[in-house]
């Protein structure tokens, strides 16, 4: 997955997807098979295996028994393999999304879905689980100029959905660093700004999030650079993965030095600051917009 929007064009692939594409892989390996192999017993090209193990397609259930049983599995396991294939193509939560959503940020939504553990690092605007409606609103309003009021609502309404996982009862950690940069950019006027902090001060209370601001007076340092989000999960077969972004692109990375690079920037950013200074920091911010 080290190459710009994965799984454009074909569906970007859930995290379930992932999951049983490394899986395919692994049994393929321990059967002593090569990517030959497996295309021989379908009768495809190397590239379609390739691709499968990499979850840049959907599972195929006919490919998936045959897979398997030249692998050398058992009936069971079959069975149970291609009940979670059937879970991985069905559509997303945010598959009713898809006409205000880019392809390749579908991917996005699946991490943050399914991620145990999520580091943020934002230098501009406050993080999208954190904003408020009418904070999400102007942020979206700017970068979608052309948007009618419709279709801008339905970007608003997508990005409160995705709060919801903060909310689920086996809700993800959430370490959010800032600049005090975002504090002073004023999206979408002083009202809304309060609005916004008040947000900020209320997350830093749950137990499972934390928000950081890394004041000017800091100075220059290792996170000025890109935003980008981490993820790390429970499942023994994802890599941690680092997400970033510029203008007209985006990158997903799981190399393991680019995913140290960023998490090791991460803490460092955060030893900036504290969770007192923070709080102090972001209490002055709001008094400025009374």
């Amino acid at each position: 997955m080290n190459d710009a929007r994965p799984g454009a064009g074909a569906g970007a692939p859930t995290v379930l997807r992932m999951i049983l594409g490394r899986r395919l892989r692994e049994a393929r390996q321990g059967a002593g098979l090569s990517l030959d192999d497996a295309a021989k017993a379908l009768r495809v090209t190397p590239l379609t295996i390739r691709r499968l193990e990499k979850a840049e397609v959907g599972l195929k259930i006919l490919y998936v028994e045959k897979l398997l049983e030249t692998y050398g599995a058992g009936g069971q396991e079959i069975e149970e393999f291609v009940g979670l294939a059937e879970r991985a193509n069905e559509p997303g939560w945010w598959h009713p999304y898809r006409d205000v959503m880019p392809s390749w940020f579908t991917a996005y939504v699946s991490l943050e879905t399914g991620a145990r553990t999520l580091r943020t690092y934002e230098p501009q605007y406050v993080t999208g689980l954190l904003q408020t409606p009418g904070y999400a609103r102007a942020v979206l309003r700017g970068g979608f100029p052309n948007d009618g009021e419709d279709e801008l609502d339905r970007r608003v309404e997508l990005r409160l959905r995705r709060q919801s996982l903060l909310t689920r009862q086996d809700a993800p950690t959430l370490w959010v660093v800032m600049e005090e940069a975002v504090l002073h950019r004023v999206v979408g006027g002083p009202e809304v700004m309060r609005e916004q902090i008040d947000r900020l001060l209320q997350a830093s209370e749950l137990e499972h999030v934390s928000v950081d601001v890394v004041p000017f007076a800091a100075g220059a340092h290792v996170g000025a650079c890109a935003p980008f989000t981490y993820f790390r999960f429970e499942e023994r077969e994802l890599p941690d993965i680092v997400y970033s972004e510029i203008l007209s692109a985006s990158v997903y990375l799981d190399q393991r030095a680019d995913v140290v690079a960023h998490l090791e920037a991460h803490n460092r950013l955060s030893l900036k600051t504290s969770s007192a200074d923070s709080r102090a920091l972001l209490n002055r911010m709001r008094k400025e917009y009374s």
